[in-house]
């Protein structure tokens, strides 16, 4: 157990550092971003799975497919709509709505697979999910009154829903990829970190030229194909692949190994936290008040469904899936 949740703090301090990527980089499209990141993923991943290949031979083609699907809405159209929220609303708010992200998969884990891991109370979820929802309301008003963003209401709203469609997107990808990870014990987690990375490599490299051709036609002045300043724009890339894409992955694939889904889930946490720590380091500044405040309700939530245990009737079911 205290193994796992140290792998997941591992995760949650190197996935922090994607919410500062679109910070240092706000003159390159989300797109570009998000296709850039994951194909010098790919690009990561040749030389691994070369020497480990004995393993991935290992893979039938459905986990293949599982792979590919897995990286494509878990991780590039997670990123796309999550880099774009981040340059529309600003990093905290689009932090905060990706903090829902530790209740959001303990529900969706009651729901599908309370049977193996245990269900926790719905009467005891419900104060978390209250108290989040107000620490949320605390951070954006506190971001509007920064006045720092150069504020439109269509920006704004829009980046809101796109931050929505991330925590759908990696809500989705976390609950299947642990149900992956429950069901193959025997699997290694660097090589299904290693297969999703491959997986992605031709998609992204075709993205890639998409967007580079999309760029030249709509904006002219844009330096391709790494943008005006290349050397930060690959720099960046390489270091998200390596540390939130690769190593970020490993680490949330041992834990979701050693953990039942209702109790890693709440664990994501350590990302939010990382990711609204890194943005006011960037700024130079400590977060207001307000902010302060909302991070606060977020940690409470979040520790409060984590002690909620599960129902005693399932306890058993968790233990023998563990043990496996």
């Amino acid at each position: 157990m205290l193994t796992g949740v140290l792998y997941a703090l591992l995760a949650g301090l190197m996935w922090g550092l994607i919410f500062v990527g679109p910070l240092i980089v706000p003159d390159y499209p989300a797109a570009m971003q998000s296709t850039g990141r994951y194909l010098a993923l790919g690009l990561i991943a040749l030389p691994l799975a070369w020497f480990g290949r004995q393993r991935l031979r290992q893979l039938t083609r459905t986990d293949w497919f599982t792979a590919l699907k897995l990286s494509t809405i878990g991780n590039l159209i997670y990123y796309v709509c999550l880099a774009s929220a981040i340059q529309r609303t600003g990093a905290p708010i689009s932090t905060m709505i990706i903090g829902t992200l530790p209740v959001v998969i303990p529900v969706f884990a009651n729901l599908l697979y309370s049977k193996r891991d245990g269900k926790l109370p719905w009467h005891r979820l419900a104060p978390a999910l209250v108290i989040i929802a107000l620490g949320l309301v605390m951070v954006n008003t506190a971001e509007l009154r920064t006045g720092e963003l150069d504020f439109s209401w269509w920006r704004y709203i829009s980046g809101i829903g796109l931050a929505f469609i991330s925590v759908a997107c990696w809500a989705w990808y976390a609950l299947r990829n642990a149900r992956w990870l429950r069901e193959n014990p025997d699997k290694n987690p660097l090589m299904w970190a290693t297969a999703q990375g491959l997986s992605i490599l031709p998609f992204s490299f075709i993205g890639y030229i998409a967007v580079c051709l999309w760029m030249s036609r709509t904006d002219s002045d844009f330096a391709l194909p790494f943008g005006p300043r290349p050397e930060v724009f690959l720099t960046l890339m390489l270091a998200i692949a390596l540390f939130c894409s690769w190593l970020g992955a490993l680490c949330w694939n041992i834990a979701s190994q050693r953990l039942p889904t209702v109790i890693v889930g709440p664990l994501i946490v350590f990302e939010t936290l990382a990711g609204l720590a890194y943005t006011f380091m960037l700024r130079h500044s400590w977060p207001p008040l307000m902010t302060l405040l909302g991070i606060v309700c977020l940690v409470a939530g979040v520790v409060l469904a984590v002690l909620t245990k599960p129902q005693k009737s399932t306890i058993a079911e968790v233990v023998m899936t563990t043990d496996k």
